[in-house]
């Protein structure tokens, strides 16, 4: 097997670190991450300038780019095959619900997909993680399964881990998307030069989090896994449409 990770972190983040230790075990792995925090970056491409890739010592790749531009470079260019998975994270905190349409994290692994490759985010649920060993852990014992049953087309799955020991996290879940409430506004404030700057404000709160969605599965101590589509079709919503236009 032959893994490629990125991160919405960074290179130098801890969770690719431990994610990339965990997945030596299973087959050759290629970091290729951005040279720094592009959290919220989602699925942008940088076209307006070329690009930069730079080898740590660690032997990581990194890139002055977004995660998507880290696996599309990756997997189009600097390697010489695509990869057999590609893994994004471990990520600093939880991508969940709304946070998915934002998340670089997810972003990454979604390039992978549109590449035609299996891929998983992997993310840790809390704002101030500690047990990166667990999510590492969950993030091999899911690519063991995968490698020992493969699906019969590539999917894309979101990843949720509890931020607890690996001994009391309860099992695996599969889950559907919940939903948070409207963000919050903006945050004003002013520059050392009495400018006016802007801060984006904090994520909602959760608005739908009931049995069977990610937010309830790591709220009790699950993992949450997440069948992810990139087709945003509101099918629901087609006839509705239909009859709309026609009238």
């Amino acid at each position: 097997m032959q893994f490629l990770l990125s991160n919405d972190d960074g290179y130098f983040a801890p969770g690719i670190v431990a994610l990339a230790e965990a997945l030596r075990e299973e087959g050759e792995v290629i970091v290729c991450a951005p040279e720094r925090d592009r959290s919220g970056a989602s699925n942008s491409l940088t076209l307006d300038r070329p690009l930069n890739v730079r080898k740590a010592p660690s032997g990581f790749l990194y890139v002055n780019g977004t995660p998507t531009d880290c696996v599309h470079l990756a997997a189009t260019g600097l390697m010489d095959r695509l990869p057999d998975m590609v893994v994004s994270g471990i990520n600093h905190g939880a991508n969940m619900g709304d946070d998915t349409i934002y998340s670089g994290t997810v972003a990454a692994a979604t390039e992978g997909h549109l590449l035609g490759v299996p891929a998983m985010a992997i993310s840790l649920a809390s704002r101030n993680p500690q047990h990166f060993a667990s999510a590492a852990r969950v993030a091999r014992d899911l690519v063991q399964r995968f490698i020992r049953q493969p699906f019969a087309s590539p999917v894309l799955l979101n990843v949720n881990v509890p931020d607890l020991p690996y001994a009391e996290i309860k099992g695996v879940l599969m889950t559907r998307l919940g939903r948070r409430h409207k963000s919050s506004g903006v945050i004003q404030s002013q520059n050392p030069r009495g400018e006016d700057i802007w801060w984006v404000g904090p994520v909602g709160e959760v608005s739908h989090a009931g049995e069977g969605t990610d937010f309830h599965a790591v709220a009790h101590g699950y993992v949450s896994v997440t069948p992810l589509s990139v087709d945003l079709t509101a099918k629901s919503q087609l006839d509705l449409v239909s009859t709309w236009l026609s009238d």
